[in-house]
């Protein structure tokens, strides 16, 4: 790629003997650094009846280690002026710093401790403590939280029992109550090994001394057993469902979904324009019609959920007071079939592509964004400086790319949930 484009994050990848990925991304213009990595695990490596597993280390791997105090994380990257933080997903749990330049020694023995030496610190009163905590966690943001339930009842009836995305990332109630300190050991030796990570160093730092620090950090954890693919069974609704909840909302709120493609799969980003187009400011065409034109509708969104095992488009939108659900999601539909219809204008599809990319290279302002990407692709394609091919995949895309997509999909059976007031 030449040197003179905007997209060309340089790096270097590299192979530690346990098989840990190692991929350092030098820019010594600014003044911090970052460390990222991404364990290939997440909820849809549980199994049933263990549900919540990969959520719970995202809670774990900041309880202190061997060598580093419980909370001591947390303590050591902030008194060095840092930040740091991780996410669970379906697919991945990721873990990142973000810290004045000469502090990476510190955040790479931070991680190495946890990925090392976090079974020797992980006691049962530990793990009782974080139950709760998780527990808490899960009452909080989805039992007693309004439209908190929505997600977990939209994707267990869209995927099947059988799916790994058909449980929340966050776990069953029932499941987490059951945690054993066996089974919690076993998950962590399974899949918190380095030959199932990736590592990403961003920033301020010289190369040779990162390679030597991750040698010392890294090469002498052991490598662990072999991650066989999971094979997810293939998705259809024979039928489109209907299911009402009701919460203790003030305002109804319905959410349409459908069965899509897998992350960058031939029609992924074909779905993202259409999304865009859809809902993606005030003049798209879901956002004029119900908010401002109809005036029927608080908010409405659409995006596509891309993920290594499935995809989904899911419409939302919340309605206002004393309209009529179904009368919404006549209107979307109706806008649905207009788009097919009578298709885009060559000046709205130019401006929504052009919004996807502003967005995209405003993200690349910020270094931990760019770290994340890094991992990112190196996740799903294998390479970690995809940029520039992930905006040739966006310009590829037909004005008729969209309207076949908007009729491949949204034609199909669905999934459609109400969450209404309770009486």
């Amino acid at each position: 790629m030449s040197k003179n484009s905007l997209f060309d994050f340089s790096y270097l990848k590299y192979k530690l003997n346990n098989g840990l990925d190692v991929i350092l991304y030098q820019d010594k213009n600014l003044p911090t650094v970052a460390v990222n990595i991404w364990y290939r695990v997440g909820s849809a490596n549980e199994t049933k009846g263990k549900t919540g597993f990969a959520h719970l280390f995202e809670h774990m791997m900041f309880q202190g280690s061997k060598h580093i105090p419980k909370e001591g994380h947390f303590r050591y990257v902030q008194e060095a002026g840092g930040t740091l933080n991780g996410s669970t997903s379906h697919d991945r749990t990721n873990y990142y710093e973000s810290l004045p330049s000469n502090y990476l020694e510190l955040a790479l023995w931070l991680e190495s401790d946890r990925m090392g030496f976090l079974l020797p610190a992980l006691t049962q009163e530990k793990l009782d403590n974080q139950k709760e905590v998780v527990m808490n966690e899960r009452r909080q943001r989805y039992e007693n939280q309004p439209y908190g339930l929505s997600w977990e009842i939209l994707f267990s009836n869209l995927y099947s029992e059988d799916h790994p995305y058909h449980w929340p990332t966050i776990g069953w109630m029932k499941d987490i109550e059951k945690f054993e300190l066996e089974d919690v050991k076993n998950f962590f030796q399974k899949y918190y090994a380095p030959n199932n990570a990736s590592l990403v160093i961003g920033g301020n730092f010289e190369i040779e001394e990162a390679k030597e620090l991750v040698q010392k950090y890294f090469n002498e954890i052991p490598s662990g057993e072999e991650i066989n693919p999971i094979i997810s069974p293939e998705q259809k609704l024979n039928k489109s469902k209907v299911i009402t909840h009701e919460d203790n909302v003030q305002l109804s709120r319905i959410y349409l979904a459908w069965h899509t493609v897998k992350i960058f799969e031939e029609d992924d980003r074909a779905i993202d324009l259409l999304s865009e187009i859809l809902s993606g400011g005030k003049n798209s065409r879901l956002n004029k019609l119900l908010v401002f034109d109809k005036q029927i509708a608080q908010d409405v969104t659409a995006f596509q959920y891309s993920g290594k095992l499935g995809g989904s488009f899911i419409i939302i939108s919340t309605a206002k007071p004393n309209v009529n659900i179904e009368d919404l999601k006549n209107e979307i539909f109706s806008e649905i079939e207009r788009f097919v219809v009578e298709g885009i204008t060559d000046e709205e599809f130019l401006k929504t592509k052009n919004q996807i990319k502003s967005s995209f290279i405003y993200s690349l302002q910020k270094l931990n964004n760019v770290v994340d990407y890094l991992n990112y692709y190196n996740f799903h394609v294998n390479e970690p400086n995809y940029f520039q091919s992930d905006l040739n995949r966006l310009e590829k895309v037909t004005k008729e790319d969209v309207i076949n997509v908007a009729k491949k999909y949204l034609t199909k059976n669905f999934i459609q949930l109400n969450i209404i007031p309770k009486k």
